[in-house]
């Protein structure tokens, strides 16, 4: 009879806005001075979570100064453990009064007992202990109870986010990775640097500018309330969570930092608590390895005129938002992405945030066997951005300057207007650019 108490609270709070009543329900009032909640779902952790917890407690700037524990808290809940996690944790708690930790032990049904469910009640709470502080910009921090953050986490999270950030993510460096698996993993880590370089040079975030990361997961990433809100929070699915988070947040063109100063250092074991994670990709990579196989990616061409068209694309849409047309322009770029030009156009007219388009496209040039897109193994692949990189001595887009009043004096772009063209008038322009 309790668990199913507990399993209709849990379904409550999951699919209803958090009253006043509901924010203590878990974790008790916050406290005023709060800036920063970090969450921290725990789950068979106990080899590993007072490790966790004492690198939350030490927090520093860049001074070696500890960091004012009033602006932030730590969320824990331990959820269907088999072993003394809870206690270590209480443990900590006594031993450490100084610290604003807070713990809440629950048992949640078969169905409901996943890694979604628990982010979102921790997010969730977070955000509604923020918000009942009026702090419409206050941090909400996932983490892991696997995970152990930099000594300066908190404090460079904070420092990003000063400069007008919606999220941090921060840079996750896996621990003591096994040997048949780290390969295969630096060499991953290599490309993936190396097409986040050429991002940052043919299509520049203001907001995320080189040098910066690829990641932004579960273990360490930071949000406001108020885009925390505005996505509708993090979804309770059983895995990849936080990658569909992310994907969220890139559809309304969230200011999105990766803070090569945010870091945070993660376990590396092969046997994971989710049926989808790093450590299933560990054991993929250790099974590669032992086969002589690489994995297949994008090569470098394939790469460059993917961003290179992303950038022309961007510059068509801030054009459609601030009502001028540029059909002829798309006509070519459809023509480029081997795309429907009607279709893009209906597109580029359609969205309001630009990454959302873009994620339309993206989902187009996935299909196997377009012609723009050529697969190559990881090692060449390597080699042929490094190659670039060695001869590299500017770069030539063809696309025209973005006109300034885009942009705000900070270099953000601002939210654009939609246009005032209608479906109708849209659909005429289409039919007399095809004729």
């Amino acid at each position: 009879m309790w668990l199913k108490v507990v399993a209709m609270k849990i379904t409550y709070l999951l699919v209803s806005p958090m009253n006043a009543t509901d924010i203590k329900l878990l974790f008790g009032s916050p406290n005023s001075a709060l800036k920063v909640s970090v969450i921290l779902p725990v789950k068979d952790e106990a080899d590993c979570i007072v490790e966790t917890l004492l690198a939350l407690y030490h927090q520093k700037d860049p001074y070696g100064v500890a960091v004012n524990k009033s602006l932030y808290e730590v969320l824990v809940l331990v959820n269907n453990c088999s072993d003394n996690s809870y206690q270590l944790c209480t443990n900590f708690q006594k031993n450490h009064k100084d610290f604003n930790l807070h713990i809440c032990q629950l048992t949640l049904p078969p169905d409901i007992a996943h890694i979604g469910t628990v982010r979102k009640l921790l997010m969730d709470n977070a955000c509604s202990r923020l918000m009942s502080l009026g702090c419409d910009r206050g941090i909400i921090v996932s983490t892991d109870g696997d995970s152990q953050v930099d000594s300066k986490w908190i404090y460079h999270i904070m420092a990003e986010m000063n400069k007008g950030v919606d999220v941090v993510s921060g840079r996750i460096i896996p621990r003591d990775v096994p040997l048949a698996s780290k390969w295969p993993h630096l060499r991953d880590v290599n490309y993936r640097f190396l097409v986040s370089r050429l991002e940052a040079l043919i299509d520049p975030c203001p907001s995320d500018p080189w040098p910066r990361h690829f990641q932004c997961y579960g273990p360490s990433i930071a949000v406001t309330c108020q885009m925390y809100k505005k996505v509708g929070g993090i979804r309770a699915i059983p895995f990849l969570e936080d990658e569909e988070f992310r994907k969220a947040l890139k559809r309304v063109d969230a200011k999105i930092r990766k803070s090569p100063n945010v870091i945070i250092y993660t376990s590396s074991r092969l046997i994971g608590r989710v049926t989808f994670g790093f450590s299933v990709q560990l054991s993929q990579w250790q099974q590669m390895q032992s086969e002589g196989l690489e994995q297949l990616v994008d090569d470098f061409d394939s790469t460059f005129t993917r961003l290179k068209n992303k950038r022309l694309l961007r510059s068509f849409w801030l054009d459609c938002k601030n009502g001028q047309i540029e059909l002829e322009g798309m006509k070519s770029l459809a023509h480029s992405l081997h795309l429907d030009y009607s279709w893009l156009v209906i597109q580029v007219y359609s969205k309001k945030y630009f990454e959302h388009l873009w994620e339309e496209i993206e989902f187009q040039l996935s299909d196997p066997g377009h012609p723009l897109i050529r697969k190559t193994s990881i090692s060449i692949a390597i080699s042929q951005f490094r190659n670039y990189f060695a001869d590299f001595k500017g770069v030539s887009i063809p696309v025209k300057a973005v006109q300034k009043e885009s942009e705000d004096k900070s270099g953000y772009l601002n939210p654009l207007r939609t246009s005032n063209l209608s479906v109708v008038a849209i659909e005429r322009l289409l039919e007399k650019s095809l004729s």
